[in-house]
């Protein structure tokens, strides 16, 4: 595929603690590929040691079902992606990092680009900011 044909591309670093359900978001994520929502284009599994050591996991140290995306390596993500991945876990963690497609965006990409317009500009506002402006939005409503 022509990279002037792809739609949007994402990363997320999901940081699963000591003791989470690791492949508890698989079924969702296989989902939404096989919908052709999101394409993965990079996928890579990580964990930090309790004495603050990371290491990149394979597929046959990846447990819950996650081994199913393993060799997805666009070569987006470098050893620098990596190391700054792991300085955000906390010891005892793993995490998976995965740059996807939001293959569902490409025609509105594709269009745009043709017209000749440009992203300037992006950005993710946190579910927990979300809920706090509204809670704040609603005591303000209770006030008035």
């Amino acid at each position: 595929m022509e990279v002037t044909e792809m739609g949007p591309v994402d990363y997320l670093c999901i940081e699963f603690p000591p003791g989470s359900r690791t492949g508890a978001g698989l079924p969702m994520l296989v989902d939404l590929v096989e919908r052709h929502l999101i394409r993965i284009l990079d996928l890579r599994f990580l964990r930090k040691a309790a004495d603050g050591t990371v290491a990149e996991l394979d597929g046959e140290q990846i447990g819950d079902g996650l081994a199913l995306f393993q060799g997805a390596a666009s070569g987006m993500l470098g050893n620098d992606d990596l190391v700054e991945a792991a300085n955000a876990l906390e010891a005892g963690s793993a995490a998976v990092l995965i740059v996807y497609e939001n293959t569902w965006a490409a025609p509105l990409a594709v269009t745009l680009r043709q017209a000749g317009a440009q992203l300037v500009a992006g950005g993710r506002i946190p579910v927990q900011a979300l809920l706090a402006a509204l809670e704040a939005s609603e005591t303000d409503y209770a006030r008035s």
